[in-house]
């Protein structure tokens, strides 16, 4: 019988190790980690000045990370620990027990139109909802309801920044970056919530 050394724990040591001293040493740009959750894995990744990205599985967790090193920085790297706070609040959220997120933010994915959307997306209250049309009156142009649409879409840091509470006129739910079912579950968790409170 070939004895085969599990490598594993040696890998993970030294994952951590490396995380610690890039950290330590200000060689790590982007810090990330996959959480479990109601809607799928999630990857969540932070710069130095605050969470940067989640990401639902169907947006193909790779591609999100290479694209990070692309637009922030090519110093990417798993580092569990450096967000913690994220993943604590998100269960906290998931478990119904938090309704608004406090965590820093960075926002550097964001110009434009798009990031004016998406900055007022906190303005609608857990449990509501939100038309595109009334969106795109907030972000001050009442005429732009298909680019509220493109800024949901595309806004990099959905559940935290709530694009799921954004629906069609008729109060049907429209498209989300995490599909569908991953939208219904969001609302349903937080109607749900608000009843019960």
């Amino acid at each position: 019988m070939t004895y085969v050394p599990d490598v594993s724990d040696d890998l993970d040591r030294l994952r951590r190790h490396l995380a610690v001293r890039a950290a330590a040493e200000e060689l790590l740009d982007v810090a990330y980690r996959t959480v479990d959750s109601p809607v799928g894995p999630l990857l969540l990744a932070r710069t130095p000045a605050g969470l940067v990205r989640v990401a639902f599985e169907v947006q193909d967790h790779d591609a999100v990370l290479t694209a990070l090193a692309q637009q922030v920085s090519p110093r990417v790297l798993e580092a569990p620990g450096q967000l913690d706070d994220v993943a604590r609040e998100l269960d906290e959220y998931f478990a119904g027990r938090r309704t608004a997120f406090d965590l820093p933010l960075d926002l550097l994915l964001l110009r434009g139109f798009r990031r004016d959307v998406v900055l007022h997306l906190p303005d609608i209250a857990y449990g509501h909802t939100a038309s595109y049309a009334q969106m795109a009156e907030l972000a001050g142009s009442p005429r732009a309801v298909r680019a509220v649409g493109t800024a949901c879409a595309l806004n990099p840091l959905p559940v935290v920044l709530p694009c799921h509470r954004v629906v069609r006129s008729d109060g049907t739910p429209g498209q989300y970056a995490g599909g569908s079912a991953a939208k219904l579950t969001l609302l349903d968790l937080e109607t749900q919530v608000g009843v019960a409170a």
